[in-house]
């Protein structure tokens, strides 16, 4: 298994878009923390680099990279190798590849200029979301054999997550506004890894000072030891459950 992840991983890492990626990350970063007057004010600036372009380029490479593999991953299947180990070695070295570029492109500047908690929730809820995303994309490639139509669920998920989710939430809210339901908004937060990551990160620089009683009460919760653990436990089962999904597909996929 080490040496399939190490091929697949130094293939992945290779490739010009992802060296393109790590390199445009770079430059945004490091721009908007020189423009910026404060540390905090860059990383929610980049929050939305994190929030909407992370997920989107994660999916869709890691998509198109599974469906372009394809006659690679038919030749390992024929050799004495389990499926459980190629699909790992495939997802780990997608994770890995993109994880660094992000690392790289965003950690450096991070690492030069806000050298805090929130620097760090960022990079580590950035990984996160790059292995959510990537899980979802290999799912979704696992269950469609056409490759647009794969792209396409990868996108629509994306879409789903960062915009119609929102939107309902907004619904919601509009709609039930006489009656107290800023408790139920913790557990709905909870229902999509991107407002969970915004949340986090969004509590570590202190803005939730400015959202009223229902900052209040997403500080107490997720700003606490318990609520942290918990969120940390919720994004993992936002990657493990799509990741098992697709691995026990593709154990019983016919190639």
């Amino acid at each position: 298994m080490a040496n399939l992840f190490k091929y697949v991983f130094i293939d992945i890492v290779k490739n010009k878009i992802i060296l393109f990626y790590t390199v445009a990350l770079l430059l945004i970063s490091l721009s908007v923390f020189n423009i910026s007057e404060t540390s905090e004010k860059a990383i929610i600036s980049l929050l939305n680099i994190e929030l909407i372009v992370l997920p989107l380029i994660c999916g869709v490479f890691s998509t198109i990279y599974f469906y372009n593999s394809s006659e690679f991953i038919e030749l390992l299947v024929a050799q004495p190798l389990r499926r459980k180990t190629i699909f790992k070695s495939i997802c780990g070295g997608l994770v890995a590849a993109l994880s660094l570029a992000f690392l790289i492109g965003t950690g450096i500047p991070l690492l030069c200029y806000s050298q805090d908690k929130a620097g760090l929730i960022f990079l580590l809820t950035g990984v996160a979301l790059t292995a959510c995303f990537t899980a979802f994309a290999l799912m979704a490639a696992v269950f469609t054999k056409d490759k647009a139509k794969g792209i396409g669920v990868t996108i629509l998920m994306w879409f789903y997550f960062t915009l119609i989710y929102d939107g309902l939430i907004l619904f919601l809210l509009f709609q039930l506004s006489d009656y107290p339901i800023e408790n139920y908004m913790i557990a709905m937060s909870c229902l999509n890894p991107i407002d969970l990551v915004r949340i986090l990160i969004l509590l570590k620089i202190d803005i939730a000072a400015i959202m009223g009683y229902t900052g209040a009460l997403f500080k107490d919760f997720f700003g606490s030891n318990g609520g942290t653990i918990l969120s940390a436990l919720i994004l993992l089962l936002w990657i493990a459950v799509p990741a098992l999904v697709a691995l026990r597909k593709f154990k019983r996929k016919d190639l």
